[in-house]
């Protein structure tokens, strides 16, 4: 007797357009917790008490310090499949009213990870380097350290990665003159 094998899975890939109009049509609601990746609507992970204190820590930094607009946990468009939405995103300023940030507005781009840091490192960070995104700084809060992704590359890779810890300031490549010690937000 042959064995039958199932079909092979098919996925469903949506647009930034697609997405949009599940939004406008209420299919998904702000209160949503997704985001398109790559054309996929992935769940986000919920935020901790110690990922939302760093993230304020974060924002009072760099409100406080830089002509630029900070935007928390707001969406950033990559066209043509994905909208993450990262924790900290610096952006150039401008109004933001008929559509999100670009890769042409981005600055800075910030993830906090309490959980997620794995995912970020193997999803989110490869894709801002596809797109041009020119700084991603990822905030470990397991490790206890700043990773800072700079030189973007085509192929999903940035050529450099320094790791912070307490003590050892950033400074923002399109920002220099603000200099974050990790103690900062790594306290938290």
């Amino acid at each position: 007797m042959a064995t039958v094998l199932p079909p092979p899975v098919r996925r469903h890939r949506f647009s930034l357009e697609d997405y949009h109009r599940m939004v406008e049509a209420g299919i998904l609601g702000e209160d949503d917790r997704v985001e398109l990746i790559e054309g996929e609507l992935v769940e986000m992970t919920p935020v901790g008490t110690r990922h939302a204190e760093t993230v304020s820590r974060l924002v009072r930094f760099f409100v406080r310090g830089a002509p630029t607009v900070v935007r928390v946990q707001g969406p950033v468009s990559l066209p043509p499949a994905s909208e993450p939405q990262p924790d900290l995103a610096v952006v150039r300023e401008r109004s933001y009213r008929d559509s999100h940030p670009g890769p042409e507005d981005v600055l800075l781009l910030i993830e906090v990870a309490d959980t997620s840091a794995g995912y970020d490192r193997e999803v989110k960070i490869p894709l801002y380097a596809r797109h041009g995104i020119p700084e991603v700084w990822l905030v470990d809060l397991q490790k206890g350290r700043i990773e800072v992704y700079r030189e973007p590359a085509p192929d999903g890779d940035y050529r450099e990665c320094r790791i912070h810890k307490a003590g050892e300031p950033i400074r923002p490549l399109r920002l220099p003159d603000l200099a974050l010690d990790p103690k900062l937000v790594l306290e938290a």
